[in-house]
Order: C-alpha cells, then structure tokens, then sequence
C-alpha cells in the first residue's frame, strides 16, 4: 500500500503536465541514448509562432530552434517510458506554452530483451534510480510552488522501507529552505525562484535510510544546475568613453574602443553583444564607423577638418541576444577630439614695414612683425618661427618669437655704421615649429615672407680701433723697452687717425706701455712666464684712444708670451752604483723650459779618456744609458756628461758611478768609504765591538776543536754523498803519467793520489783523476781520505755519508782561496788566458758553455742539487758563481 500511494502521486502530476501542455509528443527511442543523438523533431510554431526562449526541463536533452531534440549526456530508460517538457516564452508578447515529450522504449527492443532475460537469468540486473543526472531549474520561474526538480529513489525500497533526506545548500545551509525532499517518495522542490547571477547552482547530499536508521545506499551527492534567464540589461565599462584622433586622418586609422559587459551567463546568446552608432553631434556627415562585434570605432570621412569640426559626440547601444530587437539594451556616450595639425601656413599682416634706428646702438627693439595662423593657438603647429633670409649677412641684427604674443623682434645685436651703410634691407620668413602637413585635395603653398627697411640714423662717433682686438707676441725674457707693435685708432668722420691720443686705463697688468701720439707699443718690464702673474703667458690690456671733441673709443691688445730658451737641461740624478752585472744606467734631464726649447736632448761624454771607457746608448727623448765599454777595473768613476736641449742650450752634469765589485747595491752602501786625504778615526764604541767580535770569534773556534777532537769518527762514503758535498768520480781507464817539474807531492805517501802545483811562493792541492781514490781532504801526514782524517792512517774508514760542516770548511776555505788567487792572475800580475776573465756582453749565451780550466761542469756533471745547498754552503755556492 505504501508503494501505490507514490505511484498514485506521480500519475497525477504526468496527468496534470499533459493538460496543461499545448502538445503532446511520443517518440520511441532505445533503452540506452548516446551522448549528441537525435531523438526526434517537435513542430514549435503549433504552440508558439515566435519562441525567443527554449529550454529542456531535463539537462539530459536540448532543444534546437528547429524542434531538434538531442540528448546532452548518456541517457538509460529506467523504466519503460521518460517524460520532460519544453519550455517556449514570448518576452514581448509576455506568452509561455509547454510541450510534454515522452520516451517509450521500443517494443522489440524490448522483445529482445526479455528472450534474453529468459533464457540467462543469472545475468539478469536491475537499473539503479539512486544516481539521477543533475537537475535544472529555469532562473526566475514563475512556478507554480512547490515546484518538482527532481525524483531520487533507492533500488531497496522494493523490499524495505526508506526515508529519504537531504542537506546543503538551499536546504539546511544559507540559502535555507530553497530545496526540501519528500521523506517517502524522494521528490525534490524548489520553493521560490532563484537567481543564477547569485547562485549559479547547488549541491546537495541525499540519503536513504530504513526507519531503524539503515543506511542501504551511499549518500548522493546531487547538483541542481540554474539555467540562465536574460534577466540582466548589458552595460558600458565607463560613463563616457573619451578619445582623439588627428585631423586628416585617412579612412581606417582606429580611434579607439568602446566595451561592455553582461553579467548572465558567458558563451550564449544572452551575453552575445552587439554595438551600433544610434547618432552622431554635429549630424553632418558621418565621420566614424563601429564594429559591431568588438566595438572598435575606426575613422570613416576623408576629411576631418578641425578648423570646422573640433570634435564629435556619438551616441553608442550595445545590446545582447546577438542584436536581435527582443534583446536587453543600453547606450552610452564617446566622445571623440579631433587633434590639429599644422595644415595651415602661417602668412604676414604686412608685406612691407620701415623702421629706424641710431648708428652703434646695439641690443635695442626696432620692429615687431605679425603673422595669421589658422592652427590651434598655442600648439606647435601655430607658434611662429621668424627667420632673416637675406640682408643679414654680417648677423648685425636677430629676430626672436614673443611667445606671449606670437609676434616676431627684431633686434640690432651689433652697431650699425652710417659711414658704410645709410639703409639696410632685410627679407623675413617665418615657419611653424611643426613641420608642416598638406591637407588632402589642397595644393602646396608657398612660404610666407615680408621686406623690412631699415633707416640708419648719423651720430658724432668716438675714434675706432682697426682691429677692434690687436694680439702681439713677445719673446720671453726681451729687454726693457723693446717695441713690440702698434697700435692706432681712426676717426669715422674723417677716415684718419690725426688729433687723437692714446692711453691705458689703470688696473691692468702692467706690462707694457703705449705712446700717446704714435700709438707705439714697449714692454715695460721682463716678460718671465716663471714669475707671478705671468704664468698664464697672456693679458688682455684696455687701450683708450680720444679724439679732439673727447669722444672716446675703446680696443684691446691681447699681449701672449712665448716660451723662450732660458734653462739649463739638468741630469736629476748624479750618483749610482754598479755591480758586477754592470747593468746600465739610465740617466734622465729635465728642462723648465717648453717646446720647442726642451726635448729631444742630447747626451755627450766630454772627457775622452773616460769616453773610451763608457758609452752613452738612446732610450727616448730625455733619457740614455749609461755603461761601460768593456771590463774596466772596480772604482768610483766621475764622468762629466754634457746635455743639449732643441734650443741650443748646453748643460754640464757631473755623474758618479762607483762600480763595485757587488751582487746587489746594498753591499757597496755597507761598505766603509775611505775619503782620499781623509784620516779614520775610531770611537771607543767601536774599538768595545771589535774586541767583543774578537772574543766571541775565539769562543766558536774553542767550541770547534772541542768538537772535533771529541772521538774516533768512523764514516763510510757512499754513492749517495754527493747530495750535499763533492761527487765521486769514476773512471774508465787509468789516466795519463804526467812528469812535470813544477808537479811534486806535497806528502810522502805510498799512493800516489794528490799532486801539489808550485808556482814561485805559492802551492796549492790538485787532484789527478785516474788513480782510483776519492777526491777528499788532506789532512795530516800522508795522503789520507775525507773520512781518515781522524785515524791518521791512509785507510778509509766506512760511516755514514754525511760529514761535518766544520770539516768540510776547513779543507775547502784555504785552498779554493789559492786556487781562485792563481786563476786570477799569472807571475806578471796580469790576467790569465785560461783561468777566471771578465767577458763584455755579447748577446745570448751559447748552449756549449765555458771550457776553461775554471770553468764551471754543471752541464756535464748534472750538478742540480747545487740548487737546493743547505744554509751553510752558500759560500761555496757564491764563489762558484759564474762572473
């Protein structure tokens, strides 16, 4: 019984929409409809011959304006048949008729169907009510309330009892009560109309329920969409839409753009715009275009004029429904500037104008001129530009724009002299600041000029100095009284310079002098461009010239200075020092003076005996090097050098050069200096030092012996002895005897290993190679080894490779010092062919190296660790250094 009662309920609201339809429409379709298929085609001119509104009940269909029914969505029968309406309105007419539709599922469809059910009942399922599609409510329905949206029911209440409910908005939330549920048929309706603009749609949440609270189904989530009604007029962005655009723009050229807005729904027809021009102020021709679509206002006339036209008021509508004359509509206003142009040249008032004025008066009005202009006043295309085209040659007059008044001044800038000229004649032009544009269908105009006379009034004048400025140059350093120039003055009258006197005003640089009847210029003192004022080496200097009526007239004489040869080139510095690299000196001269009297300077050696021992090589203009010729002895060296200037000028410099036996110049700077004819004297400081380095000297020596004759020191020399003391040297073959006289053993030994070289008084130690020993020290009796020295005997005692720097000290210090001495010199004191010589520079080194007696075997022998000698070895490592 409770399951009739719905039925029951809904035959009666079918039965009531059916007499209330206009018609009545059945079509037969499947039980499943595709989205976008056609279902059939209703004839809308029976109910209603002008439909402006169609609409669908049911979202799942749509109706086209040709009766088209199409389905929205994937449609499934749930039961045999489906119903909806059509909604058509007459807005005008204020008409609205419906059209009930109902969907009958096909009959052998449904033959099929059940021959299928029959035959495999376990396949056999049931369609599902609980998931509706989304239901839709016409914005602003004129119901009647309640009104029915909607139906859900669960598939369990063919065998329990359900309730149903809901929540959300519209029901229980803001806006409360738009939406209620039947507790036992699942029925939603609406309560009042809505308002799409401000509740486009709703989403509620229905649940199904048993009385004992069972919950078969899930909660539904269920929207209620708001179809749109045009219930909103569209609307302009701005009040009053305000552009320019210049006069005699071509057809086209955009002006500018009108918009509006419609707050219904977006993308149809209730929000589709159009725009049209209703009127234009001035209604003369029309000069504008709208698009209708966008609203872009383009220029339409040719010939927009602003001189007779300065702007255009145009009423504008835009109405949505695509334009159609049912639509919402609303109008505004643009209004449109038309901007100027200089298409009108400016013309004089006057052709022809005369003025005076008095000679020699200058930055004085004489003349105003004026012009028409057609253009806007005060833009660049009407403000005037006057110009003196002819007559104006010496630029003694300038004509300026008031720009108050827009008239043309003419001015006389430089003194007129009525000698040369009684009358002058000048042409003017005048322009616009705006280049000028040609207005479309008008001809080339040409420019506006105008002739003005100008009368020159005669004046008794002073005298007049020609030149006007007079310069003079005068040498530097001239003599007192020296006549530099003249300097004279005429009569405009007369064309002469008789009767008139000349003078310089005080205040001035006293400089020179000017004689009052002849006009002679004289210095009156030495022009020193060292000396105070005159550094600038220039003054300007008044000159005053009267005439026998005491007209005055004014010049000037601009006195320069020039440079002159006064000073002596100077070498700035005069003392060196040289080291044995004898690297050269560069010497540099400075001259007070300015070019040409300064550089290029010449340098000359004016002592031959010391040009013989140095030489003078070019660096640049004002600086040489200075260096010696070839291997001249150590000493302090004064060489007298002179230098010339560009002038002439010859300046004598005595130069010092102590060439010192050093390897950096702070070496000679320690060294005591020993003045010629000078007496040492030494201070009781100094005599305390001495004897406290003596002292301590004899400490180290004690500590020494102590050290060495502390033990038996047994070493064994290895190979690898070389990396701090002297290599062994192996070889292949025994060397040749060598039977001299002035070769004898030093000791008596039974090996003969070491040889003595005796030259007069002096003897020195040289080792021979070839007989099988090392090349160590001799200490002792007998021809003894580096690490015997300790035992006395001529066996070597194996230790360690490194021996004591005291040791090795004591047999290299004194006898490399002989060695070096005998390199040095021969029995004659003179330098020796094949020992130690000083060599001049010659360019790259070559890659052979020396092969003297001396000579160094780093090449050979592969002597690198020399470059990494402990501390205490660096004064063999500098006695070695090649010079």
């Amino acid at each position: 019984m409770a399951s009739a009662a719905p039925r029951l309920v809904l035959g009666l609201l079918v039965l009531s929409l059916c007499c209330e339809a206009c018609k009545k429409v059945i079509f037969h379709v499947p039980s499943e409809l595709e989205a976008d298929t056609l279902v059939g085609r209703v004839d809308l001119k029976e109910c209603l011959q002008s439909a402006e509104f169609i609409s669908s009940s049911d979202g799942n269909f749509k109706i086209l304006e040709d009766g088209s029914v199409y389905t929205t969505s994937a449609v499934s029968l749930s039961a045999e048949k489906k119903t909806f309406t059509i909604l058509l309105k007459d807005i005008q007419e204020q008409v609205e008729e419906k059209i009930h539709v109902s969907l009958v599922e096909d009959e052998k469809k449904t033959q099929t169907q059940k021959t299928r059910h029959a035959r495999d009942t376990v396949l056999k399922r049931t369609k599902r009510r609980w998931g509706p599609i989304p239901s839709v409510m016409i914005e602003n329905s004129l119901g009647p309330f309640p009104l029915q949206i909607q139906q859900v029911q669960s598939d369990t209440a063919q065998n329990y009892t359900i309730y149903y409910s809901a929540s959300g908005p519209g029901i229980d939330q803001d806006p409360k009560g738009l939406f209620y549920i039947e507790r036992e048929t699942g029925n939603i309706f609406a309560t009042r109309a809505v308002d799409r603009e401000q509740y486009p749609s709703f989403q509620i949440i229905c649940f199904a329920t048993t009385p004992d609270g069972y919950s078969p189904e899930v909660p539904l989530v269920h929207t209620i969409r708001i179809e749109d009604d045009n219930d909103n007029a569209p609307y302009f962005t701005q009040d009053a839409f305000e552009f320019s655009v210049p006069e005699n723009s071509k057809p086209g050229v955009v002006v500018g753009k009108v918009t509006a807005e419609d707050r219904d729904e977006p993308y149809t027809l209730h929000t589709t715009l159009k725009y049209r021009i209703v009127s234009q102020n001035p209604p003369v021709t029309p000069a504008f275009s709208l698009h209708g679509d966008t609203g872009v206002i383009a220029v339409l006339s040719p010939q927009l004029d602003r001189e007779l036209v300065p702007s255009y008021t145009l009423l504008i509508e835009v109405r949505d429904m695509a334009g159609q004359p049912f639509g919402l509509c609303t109008t505004g206003t643009a209004a449109i500037k038309i901007e100027d142009t200089n298409d009108n040249a400016p013309s004089f008032k006057q052709l022809q104008y005369e003025t005076r004025v008095e000679e020699n008066r200058v930055n004085v009005e004489i003349l105003r001129v004026s012009v028409v202009d057609l253009d806007e006043p005060g833009s660049p295309g009407s403000r005037a530009v006057y110009e003196i085209i002819r007559g104006n040659d010496d630029r003694s007059f300038e004509i300026t724009t008031d720009k108050s008044t827009n008239e043309g001044v003419l001015c006389v800038v430089k003194g007129l002299d009525y000698e040369s000229a009684k009358q002058r004649i000048l042409v003017i032009a005048v322009n616009n600041e705006a280049p000028y544009m040609l207005a479309p269908h008008s001809q080339q105009l040409s420019q506006s000029t105008s002739s003005v006379t100008v009368h020159v009034q005669d004046l008794d004048e002073g005298p007049v100095f020609k030149p006007c400025q007079l310069r003079i140059d005068v040498k530097e350093c001239e003599e007192i009284g020296t006549s530099i120039g003249r300097y004279l003055a005429e009569d405009p009258e007369t064309g002469n310079s008789e009767g008139i006197s000349y003078r310089i005003p005080p205040g001035q640089c006293n400089w020179i002098s000017i004689d009052e009847r002849t006009g002679e210029v004289r210095t009156i003192k030495v022009l020193d461009r060292d000396v105070g004022e005159m550094r600038r080496g220039q003054c300007n200097i008044t000159v005053l010239a009267v005439d026998r009526n005491g007209k005055t007239g004014t010049g000037t004489i601009q006195v320069f200075i020039q440079p002159g040869n006064k000073n002596y080139p100077r070498i700035s510095k005069t003392d060196y020092i040289m080291c044995r690299d004898r690297k050269p000196i560069c010497l540099t001269a400075q001259d007070g003076d300015e070019s040409p009297y300064s550089t290029p300077f010449v340098y000359r050696i004016t002592d031959r005996s010391l040009a013989s021992m140095w030489k003078i090589t070019r660096h640049n203009d004002n600086s040489v090097y200075l260096s010696p010729k070839g291997d001249i002895p150590f000493g302090t060296y004064s060489i007298p050098i002179s230098v010339i200037d560009n002038g002439g000028k010859v300046g004598e410099n005595q130069v010092t050069v102590n060439l010192c036996d050093c390897i950096t110049p702070t070496e000679c700077n320690s060294q005591t200096r020993v003045l010629p004819g000078g007496n040492v004297t030494l201070g009781v400081w100094a005599i305390l030092a001495m004897i406290l380095g003596s002292l301590l000297l004899l400490l180290i020596l004690i500590t020494i012996c102590g050290c060495c004759g502390s033990g038996v020191m047994h070493r064994h020399v290895t190979d690898d002895c070389a990396n701090h003391n002297l290599i062994i040297s192996n070889t292949e073959a025994p060397g040749e005897e060598v039977m001299d006289h002035n070769i004898i053993p030093l000791q008596n030994t039974s090996d003969q290993g070491g040889y003595g070289i005796k030259t007069g008084d002096q003897q020195t130690f040289e080792m021979v190679k070839g007989r099988g020993h090392t090349l160590e020290s001799v200490k002792g009796g007998g021809h003894q080894t580096l690490g015997s020295v300790k035992e006395g005997g001529g066996q070597a005692v194996m230790d360690t490779c490194r021996y004591s720097y005291s040791e090795w000290h004591n047999f290299t210090h004194p006898r490399l010092g002989e060695k070096v001495h005998l390199c040095r010199q021969d029995e004659e004191q003179k330098h020796s062919e094949d020992y130690l010589l000083s060599y001049n520079y010659e360019g790259k080194g070559s890659l052979a190296g020396s092969v003297g007696c001396c000579s160094d075997q780093h090449e050979e022998e592969a002597l690198d660790f020399l470059d990494q000698l402990e501390p205490k070895f660096r004064t063999l490592a500098e006695t070695c250094v090649k010079r």
